[in-house]
């Protein structure tokens, strides 16, 4: 059986950015372009998709209606948001898959990418169904609980959903090479990471959680000292990194201030790095079990 060593996987996406640092700027460059773009979109669209924003975040779930009509009114930046993730994604995915195919720091929209986007949206409704019938099993498990009063009804719900959501997460981690699949077979894969997968759970779940708490203690640091720089040159005003993060989207010139410009020109190679340090795993750990796949079209490249 091939084995994995965990922290190669994990560390994948920033190996990408280090050896390849003229590509890193174009997303760097990409990242910001789409976050004013982005911006601009939200700014246009008004007070409704401000308060659409919030309705989505809200902690206590809405109603049903209200939610449905929340993401009509943001659809123009959920497709934007589709189509860049799997322009980006794709764009790790063939800078590890198929390094001589690197165009414009291998971003490009093709069926790759539109392959990408449908098996994003075929998993987004698969994710709907599981989380159903997950709540909805819990909800069976808590009230044959009941029989025994209503603590060990709450006890024996709780201990479902943890269950029920450690599966989930071991079903994810196990379908987790689909995209890479998808991208270096030039097919929809929707099932095929879980025979690609057996056996590499725990290693594919420890790497993708090394990589996450790396991103997460740059992006703690970088966030960390941009605030205490911004406080600094605003005369010790801690609030004001927070107001160049969360900016006023009331209008063009509230929000492209000169702390707000700053603000996304740090947030852009977070960025960038991010959708590496997500997608580069995915995509060396489908090599190191597959093997390289040929692709005819940039053999003379």
């Amino acid at each position: 059986m091939t084995s994995l060593k965990a922290t190669d996987v994990a560390l994948e996406g920033f190996r990408v950015t280090r050896e390849n640092p003229r590509t890193f700027l174009l997303w760097c460059g990409f990242s910001l372009f789409v976050s004013i773009i982005g911006a601009a979109i939200t700014i246009a669209l008004g007070d409704e998709a401000r308060q659409a924003i919030e309705v989505i975040g809200d902690r206590q779930a809405p109603d049903l209606g209200v939610l449905l009509k929340a993401f009509e009114e943001l659809s123009p930046l959920l497709i934007m948001g589709l189509v860049v993730q799997c322009v980006t994604v794709a764009a790790v995915f063939r800078i590890v898959l198929r390094h001589a195919d690197h165009g414009f720091g291998y971003l490009k929209f093709g069926a790759d990418e539109l392959r990408l986007i449908a098996l994003t949206l075929i998993y987004i409704v698969l994710v709907m169904l599981v989380v159903t019938a997950i709540t909805f099993m819990a909800g069976v498990v808590a009230l044959i609980a009941s029989v025994g009063g209503p603590q060990f009804a709450v006890l024996a719900g709780l201990g479902a959903e943890i269950f029920f959501l450690g599966l989930l997460l071991f079903i994810a981690v196990r379908l987790s090479l689909a995209p890479a699949i998808t991208f270096a077979e030039k097919r929809i894969a929707v099932f095929d990471s879980w025979k690609l997968t057996h056996g590499m759970a725990w290693q594919l779940g420890f790497a993708y959680a090394l990589s996450l708490i790396y991103m997460f203690i740059i992006a703690l640091l970088t966030l960390s000292i941009f605030s205490a720089l911004v406080a600094v040159f605003n005369g010790g005003d801690l609030a004001a990194s927070g107001r160049a993060m969360n900016p006023d989207q009331s209008s063009f010139a509230a929000y492209f201030t000169p702390l707000t410009i700053i603000s996304l020109l740090v947030s852009a190679p977070l960025s960038a790095l991010w959708y590496a340090v997500i997608a580069a795993p995915a995509a060396i750990a489908y090599r190191e079990l597959h093997g390289p796949v040929v692709d005819e079209g940039t053999l003379g490249a």
